[in-house]
């Protein structure tokens, strides 16, 4: 369970850090290239974030 905490913590740090990159970006492709990687990156986070949530929900029952 600790393993996929911190990969959802690694997911989302990624995630900020291409918005960044994205916001910094002076070349459209690249700021829309990174922004596309935010967006899928959230979206594994999501997904990372629904199996713990899961994985707590069973262990409680």
């Amino acid at each position: 369970m600790q393993d996929l905490k911190a990969k959802l913590e690694k997911l989302l740090t990624d995630a900020e850090d291409c918005d960044l990159i994205a916001k910094l970006a002076t070349d459209n492709v690249k700021r829309e290239t990174f922004n596309k990687l935010a967006r899928q990156l959230r979206q594994m986070a999501a997904e990372v974030e629904a199996v713990l949530k899961a994985r707590q929900a069973s262990n409680e029952q």
